[in-house]
C-alpha cells in the first residue's frame, strides 16, 4: 500500500506542476510535512476545473457527476483507483476536511456547465465554492488540527481564495468572454467594459487582499512563507493589472515574467529572514 499511496501522490505532485508553477512553487516553500496534502488538494481542483473548461468534446456534464460520485466513494472506501481521488481521499480523511467544502466546490462547477452570466448572488455562490472552499481545505492542513486556530483564520482564507478567484477573472477575460461566452462579474458587459467599472472590482479586490494579509500573518510557521509568497505572485499580478486600460485585458491575459517571481521570492526571503513579513 504504500508504494501505491507514493504513486498516486506523485501523481498530484506532477499534476500540479505541470498545469501551475507559480502554485508548485509556493507550496514548495511550505513545510515538508505539508506539500503533499496540498499537492493531492490541487490535483482534485485542477481536474474538476478541466473536465469543465476543457473537455469540449466530451459529456461534460456526465464527467463531473461522476467525477463528482467517485471522489466521495473514494473518501468513504478509503481508496480510488484514481490516483488523485486516491491521493485526495488521503488527505481529506488524515486531516478530516469537511464534506460541505467538498459538495460546494464540485456546486460551483457545475454551476461553470450551465450558468454563462451571474448575478450577484451567484457570483458569491460561485467564488465560495471554487475558490474560498479550496483556501479552507488547505487551511485544515495548514492548522494540522487545531480547529481554534481554523475558526480564527478561516474569514482570512476564504478572502485569500476570493482574491486570487478574482483576480484570475480579471486576468482571463479574454479566454472567458470570447472563446466561453462566461461573464463572472454581475451586471457588467464586457462589450462596453469601462475604467469605472474595472476600478470598481479592483477596490473589492484590493480589499480581500488586506483581510488575507492579516490572516497570513498569523499562519503557523510551517505554513506562512510559502502562502505569503503565493499571495505576493497574485499581489504583482494584480497590481499589473490595474495599471492596464480595460480594452488591453480584453485582449491579452496578462502574466508574470519568471525573473519578476523569482525577484519576489528573494524580496519575500529577505523578509521572512529578518522577520518583518
Amino acid at each position: 500500500m504504500n508504494l501505491f499511496h507514493e504513486v498516486s501522490q506523485l501523481c498530484s505532485r506532477t499534476t500540479t506542476e505541470r498545469y501551475s508553477t507559480s502554485f508548485s512553487s509556493a507550496i514548495r516553500l511550505l513545510h515538508h510535512d505539508l506539500r503533499q496534502p496540498v499537492y493531492n488538494i490541487y490535483g482534485l481542483v485542477r481536474f474538476a476545473d478541466e473536465i469543465v473548461d476543457t473537455f469540449h468534446q466530451y459529456d461534460k456534464a456526465t464527467l463531473i457527476k461522476e467525477f463528482r460520485k467517485e471522489t466521495f466513494l473514494a473518501i468513504e472506501r478509503g481508496i480510488s483507483l484514481n490516483p488523485v481521488l486516491h491521493s485526495f481521499q488521503l488527505t481529506v480523511n488524515e486531516y478530516n476536511i469537511s464534506h460541505d467544502l467538498i459538495h460546494a466546490f464540485f456546486n460551483s462547477m457545475e454551476m461553470d456547465l450551465e450558468k454563462t452570466h451571474y448575478s450577484y448572488e451567484g457570483y458569491t455562490e460561485y467564488i465560495y465554492g471554487s475558490a474560498e472552499v479550496v483556501g479552507l481545505m488547505c487551511l485544515y492542513v495548514f492548522v494540522e488540527g487545531d480547529h481554534a486556530q481554523y475558526e480564527r483564520l478561516k474569514p482570512a482564507a476564504r478572502s485569500l481564495g476570493a482574491a486570487f478567484q478574482k483576480v484570475n477573472f480579471l486576468r482571463d477575460v479574454k479566454a472567458d468572454y470570447n472563446q466561453l461566452d462566461r461573464t463572472y462579474f454581475p451586471g457588467l458587459d464586457f462589450a462596453n467594459f469601462t475604467q469605472r467599472q474595472k476600478r470598481e472590482i479592483e477596490e473589492d479586490i484590493q480589499k480581500d487582499f488586506d483581510d488575507a494579509y492579516k490572516g497570513i500573518m498569523q499562519l503557523p510557521v510551517k505554513a506562512r512563507f510559502g502562502v505569503y509568497v503565493a499571495y505576493k505572485y497574485y499581489l504583482s499580478l494584480f497590481r499589473k493589472i490595474k495599471k492596464l486600460q480595460p480594452a488591453v485585458i480584453m485582449q491579452e491575459r496578462v502574466r508574470i515574467p519568471d525573473y519578476h517571481k523569482v525577484m519576489i521570492l528573494l524580496r519575500a526571503g529577505v523578509r521572512s529572514h529578518l522577520n518583518i513579513l
